[in-house]
């Protein structure tokens, strides 16, 4: 008999009984009111009071109580007694969760099965890459022998760990490389899974192409030493590339490997509007036609105009003229470009926009390499200020140069990496600066 059965006979057994008292009435099934409203709450109690609720997972509900279980017989006479079964409450499934937590804190999403590692050409870039991450930078020794050859020993396991190397293309360039293949090698060989080679500034990237300097019949003779470079790190192991404003984005077609190439432009926009508060009159200036695509983008974000100063070439780092294309009158003049070296164009460019009538003279580099006489070039130059990133170390010459400051990208690589870690896409990037 069904409990919907034994509760209509029980209430037929009620109407045909005598009223009054008197003699005991015969024992019956009773049960409380409202214990039909609240039949979903059976696994917390049969009654229809508060203490009933529903079940998180239907699932999990145990089975719908026995009529034994759920009912009692009441004792004969005129205020009989009811009875209902008890059960203890059940604890939550799930921990409960925090306001405006995506999960409680201590099933906080990690990033298991990841390991980065420092070269030695850009620690400090290579820790503040790993704070923002929230990981330990692993444990490497690099050293020379007395031959100066490079010896590298990496200090824990890495089998089956997917592995960051952050190594910069500066400082002992041939060193670096060397030392950057030897520990990709030694990864791979000690059954990484994978291996991505994170390189700031990409060394060897001015030589893209046979240029043409020199004499019409040296042209066929010079190298390409960047797809030399690409090869060298697809031998060795690397299985991701990851680096920022490459000199010629061509390069990416040398790698039969993924190649990522993050850009500074959303750092360098968000640094212009917090530091120029003349930016809305200013103009975005190239030093060179190679540049005039990375100016006009900038230039089309800030909703401003921009110029081109056009030069003629005789030498490496010389400069025979300079031709400025565009009106820098009573504005202010930002140069925009990749990279410095020698900086004998910026600082002849910085001239020619002072002389054109330009209020102020910013300059914005991704790569500030500022070797042999940048940093008295620099001083001695027209400037308001030179701004780079710390793709390479420049702690040392700024005490030299206080002109010189620098946008910290190191939220955009952990970004990128924590992005390529977990799968996910890294175009966002491309337009956005990570918090």
């Amino acid at each position: 008999m069904t409990l919907s059965e034994c509760g209509r006979e029980a209430r037929a057994q009620l109407r045909s009984a005598p009223s009054g008292g008197g003699a005991a009435q015969p024992s019956v099934l009773q049960r409380r009111p409202g214990h039909g409203a609240q039949r979903a709450g059976h696994g917390h109690g049969l009654g229809g009071g508060e203490g009933s609720r529903p079940h998180l997972c239907p699932r999990l509900a145990p089975p719908r109580p026995a009529p034994s279980r759920g009912w009692r017989r009441g004792r004969g006479g005129p205020a009989p007694r009811y009875f209902t079964a008890l059960r203890a409450p059940r604890a939550p499934l799930r921990a409960p969760r925090s306001p405006g937590l995506a999960c409680p804190p201590a099933l906080a999403p990690a990033m298991p099965n990841i390991v980065l590692f420092s070269g030695s050409s850009h620690h400090d870039l290579s820790q503040r890459v790993a704070d923002r991450l929230g990981l330990e930078l692993g444990k490497v020794v690099t050293k020379k022998f007395s031959n100066q050859e490079t010896s590298v020993e990496i200090g824990e396991s890495v089998r089956g760990e997917d592995v960051y190397i952050i190594q910069s293309g500066c400082g002992e360039i041939n060193d670096n490389l060397m030392e950057l293949l030897i520990m990709i090698n030694a990864c791979k060989i000690a059954s990484s899974s994978r291996v991505t080679a994170v390189i700031p500034c990409f060394p060897y990237a001015r030589q893209d192409k046979k240029d043409k300097k020199g004499s019409v019949e040296r042209w066929s003779r010079a190298p390409i030493s960047a797809k030399l470079v690409a090869n060298m790190l697809s031998v060795a192991g690397a299985d991701h590339i990851i680096t920022m404003d490459l000199h010629a984005s061509q390069i990416q077609g040398f790698f039969d490997i993924p190649v990522d190439n993050l850009y500074a432009e959303p750092a360098v926009l968000q640094w212009i509007k917090e530091n120029i508060p003349e930016w809305r009159n200013c103009i975005i200036v190239s030093p060179d036609a190679g540049g005039a695509k990375r100016v006009t983008s900038i230039a089309d974000r800030l909703n401003v105009e921009f110029a081109l100063i056009h030069k003629e070439r005789k030498k490496a780092n010389e400069v025979d003229r300079m031709v400025l294309v565009g009106d820098v009158k009573d504005r202010v003049a930002i140069l925009v470009d990749d990279m410095a070296d020698t900086c004998g164009t910026i600082c002849h460019a910085a001239d020619k926009l002072m002389s054109a009538g330009a209020t102020k003279v910013y300059a914005i580099l991704t790569h500030g390499i500022f070797s042999g006489p940048a940093l008295s070039r620099i001083n001695n130059a027209s400037f308001e200020a030179v701004v780079v990133t710390n793709t390479i170390p420049q702690e040392e010459k700024m005490k030299h140069c206080p002109k010189i400051q620098f946008i910290d990208i190191s939220m955009i690589l952990a970004e990128a990496i924590r992005r390529t870690h977990n799968g996910e896409s890294v175009s966002y990037l491309f337009s956005h600066v990570p918090l």
